[in-house]
């Protein structure tokens, strides 16, 4: 693999990440990480043609899960390469399928958007977790939620306490969901470990959206799906929460 590493970070997890990734697999584009100075930007790839670009703040790149960050996005640039559905799948299009004729508050939008990031991140994690120990991942799942649940707010009425922050307590319920689907799908936790008390509280914040239909909508999504297949479940799975937190609102 052409590693090249530009800005102000060490390189040595990224050639760490790449090591270990390729004693199973290879990509075939050169990678071009980038490291941002802001702290809030987002770990992601993209592929503008003659390579990949694994775009990470400074913060994640000099962080304990540099290398486990890095090696999940080259799960995501092999899976670009292979052509997998799920990341060849656009989705704009799924969206537009999932939510034509309703109106959708952007915030939603944007959480429709990260159901489909977390479809692609199973499939990428398929691989990542082929290659190592996944202590360190299931720590970060479980902070991740804990974060998300950290910030209680004074009840917002009589009788009445939210669990999760005031802000998208349905979306923490899908991740919420996610992260269990993803242990459950590899085996990686016991039922008494602390993400299912951590799903449970956000689930008592936003009950009607459906925690356990997502958490098997991530977990059984099949590993080879045609592209009408993969297209159905992104669909689906948006349509579907689309309509569990219009619900919500009404209730």
């Amino acid at each position: 693999m052409d590693l090249r590493v530009t800005g102000s970070a060490p390189p040595s997890p990224f050639l760490s990440a790449r090591d270990l990734f390729e004693t199973e697999y290879d990509l075939s584009l050169p990678v071009r990480v980038r490291i941002r100075e802001d702290p809030d930007e987002r770990t992601w790839t993209s592929h503008p043609g003659e390579y990949h670009v694994l775009n990470i703040s400074r913060q994640a790149a000099t962080s304990a899960m540099a290398r486990e960050l890095a090696l999940h996005e080259f799960a995501h640039m092999h899976r670009n390469e292979r052509g997998h559905p799920s990341h060849t799948q656009s989705t704009d299009e799924a969206l537009f399928l999932a939510l034509s004729g309703r109106s959708v508050e952007r915030h939603k939008l944007a959480h429709c958007y990260q159901i489909a990031n977390h479809m692609k991140d199973i499939y990428a994690d398929d691989i990542t977790l082929t290659l190592g120990p996944a202590d360190k991942l299931v720590s970060f799942l479980e902070s991740g939620l804990a974060a998300a649940l950290a910030d209680r707010p004074a009840p917002s009425r009589a009788g009445f306490e939210r669990i999760s922050p005031a802000a998208d307590p349905e979306i923490t319920v899908v991740n919420a969901a996610f992260a269990l689907a993803l242990v459950e799908r590899h085996g990686l936790v016991g039922e008494d470990h602390r993400l299912y008390d951590l799903a449970h509280a956000a689930v008592r914040d936003a009950p009607g959206v459906g925690f356990e239909a997502f958490k098997r909508r991530f977990r059984d999504l099949r590993n080879d799906p045609d592209e009408s297949e993969y297209r159905k479940a992104l669909v689906d799975a948006t349509r579907t929460y689309a309509t569990a937190t219009d619900a919500q609102a009404a209730d």
